[in-house]
């Protein structure tokens, strides 16, 4: 009975050995998966430095852009204020030149009756000078002038 003893000892002695192994081959089997791990997130630590610095700087291009795009906008507002002051007195113009015609064509009407007396006191005048230049040529010289039944166009 001693002998079954030292048997289920020895048989637990080896049951022992064997699970030591195994759970040494086991740790050092998850001590390599650690090191993988540990050397993806080192690989992923350095990736996502780069990132923020690629972040970081297109936040600063995009910051000075945005300044940019500020600066121009309040330089195009100017130009547009100056645009909008131009188109104002071409309106102020046009208004004034529209006033003017109209007191022209006003004025014109009211002195139609005067415009029209002095055309004819003009072709009576006009006639008259014809006429004396005929009877004087005709005085200088023995071939008279035709006398013309319209004013001479000059």
């Amino acid at each position: 009975m001693e002998i079954i003893l030292y048997i289920s000892a020895a048989l637990a002695a080896i049951g022992f050995l064997i699970l030591c192994i195994s759970l040494a081959a086991t740790l050092k089997s998850l001590r390599t998966t650690l090191d993988n791990v540990a050397g993806t997130v080192d690989g992923l630590q350095k990736q996502l430095d780069g990132v923020t610095k690629e972040t970081t700087d297109l936040l600063h291009k995009t910051n000075n852009l945005a300044e940019d795009i500020q600066d121009k906008s309040e330089k195009l507002n100017s130009v547009v204020d100056a645009v909008k002051g131009v188109g104002t007195n071409v309106q102020q113009l046009n208004h004034s030149i529209g006033k003017i015609t109209h007191s022209i064509s006003r004025s014109v009407e009211n002195n139609e009756e005067k415009i029209a007396q002095v055309v004819q006191w003009s072709n009576v005048a006009m006639e008259i000078r014809d006429k004396w230049k005929a009877r004087k040529a005709k005085e200088t010289t023995s071939y008279p002038e035709p006398q013309r039944a319209l004013p001479p166009v000059e």
